[in-house]
């Protein structure tokens, strides 16, 4: 086989291996991102919780202020009373208290409710706290063990591309700069073998012209559909 063919093989096989943690480190990040999502999912939720209550807590405290003018109101309205002479006078004044003792009614309904739905979202946003705080630590033990595997990954892929820069210094400049032409459309599959007389690249039957040159292996040959490195697998005692 030619010995740039050899390289270049190796080349590609390396590549390869570096590509290959491509997809772990996606399912690393991908699951990061879904507990981060739930997390600010759940944290957008306590947040909307405590805005609520305390939106109602200061509505409470408005019927409160309304509820101690209405009361002094009343408490005026008894001391006019007392001093009123005309029946007219005393007609509004019956109406007045009669409307004061409405809204304190209504303020003391809205006061109820108010409480009742605190009570309610008091309890829920315990849970969402609880929740909280689980997916705290998840998020804090997964970011840990994947920080850890990165660092795993990112040495061997360091070991890789030190190995890539010797072999590249091997190949000639022409068949190097061949090959990454090739990588930019095709990726890792830049240089494939052929089997059955197909390119594992585009998986066309190759002419017998083409399939002779590339069983000799003396040339570097192109896959006459594709474009792609093709190469015939050194037959092994195991295969």
């Amino acid at each position: 086989m030619n010995t740039h063919l050899k390289e270049l093989i190796e080349l590609a096989k390396n590549d390869q291996a570096i590509d290959s943690y491509n997809p772990e480190l996606e399912a690393i990040d991908k699951k990061i991102a879904r507990v981060q999502k739930k997390l600010t999912t759940a944290q957008n939720e306590f947040n909307k919780l405590e805005l609520s209550i305390a939106d109602n807590e200061e509505k409470i405290i408005g019927f409160d202020t309304q509820l101690k003018l209405l009361n002094q109101q009343l408490i005026d309205n008894t001391k006019k009373g007392k001093i009123i002479t005309t029946e007219k006078e005393m007609k509004a004044l019956s109406v007045e208290e009669e409307l004061a003792k409405e809204k304190m009614t209504y303020a003391n309904e809205e006061i109820d409710r108010l409480q009742n739905i605190n009570n309610t979202k008091k309890e829920i946003i315990d849970e969402v706290e609880e929740k909280l705080k689980t997916l705290q630590e998840q998020f804090n033990t997964i970011t840990e063990e994947a920080t850890i595997k990165k660092s795993e990954i990112e040495k061997s892929k360091g070991e890789l591309f030190v190995k890539r820069e010797e072999l590249s210094r091997l190949l000639e400049q022409k068949v190097l700069a061949f090959y990454e032409k090739i990588r930019i459309w095709a990726g890792n599959s830049a240089v494939v073998p052929v089997k059955k007389q197909a390119c594992y690249g585009c998986y066309m039957k190759l002419n017998d012209k083409t399939y002779s040159e590339v069983i000799k292996g003396d040339e570097i040959c192109n896959c006459p559909h594709c474009g792609r490195i093709i190469y015939i697998e050194p037959i092994t005692p195991e295969a």
